[in-house]
């Protein structure tokens, strides 16, 4: 299954938007295996793209709880600390679609 996905929010304490696209197949367990790409942008500019993988698990209600890492690769100063470590998240999707992410530094 492939999925493209568009959101808003605040990374770092700077207003962004990102867009993203990712993969994800069904492992013999029941897992969800995930990988994925996108782009955060700033509204003043500043640029940073990202990778990740993630394992998920679909919940009965059709909702969906990824946990994994990203590593993220810009030019911006605001953001720079982020090209020397893997950041992890939790992306929670729900059974209508709306999605929730919470980034986290592994030091």
């Amino acid at each position: 299954m492939e999925t493209s996905f568009q959101s808003s929010g605040s990374l770092l304490g700077v207003n962004s938007t990102e867009i993203g696209t990712y993969v994800a197949s069904a492992r013999p367990d029941g897992s969800l295996f995930g990988e994925g790409q996108g782009v955060t942008m700033s509204q003043e500019g500043d640029v940073l793209s990202w990778v990740g993988q993630g394992i998920g698990n679909l919940q009965k209600d059709g909702s969906v709880s990824y946990r994994g890492a990203v590593y993220c690769q810009t030019t911006s100063p605001k953001w720079a600390r982020l090209n020397s470590m893997a950041v992890l998240f939790e992306y929670e999707v729900d059974a209508q679609g709306v999605t929730r992410s919470q980034f986290f530094e592994w030091k």
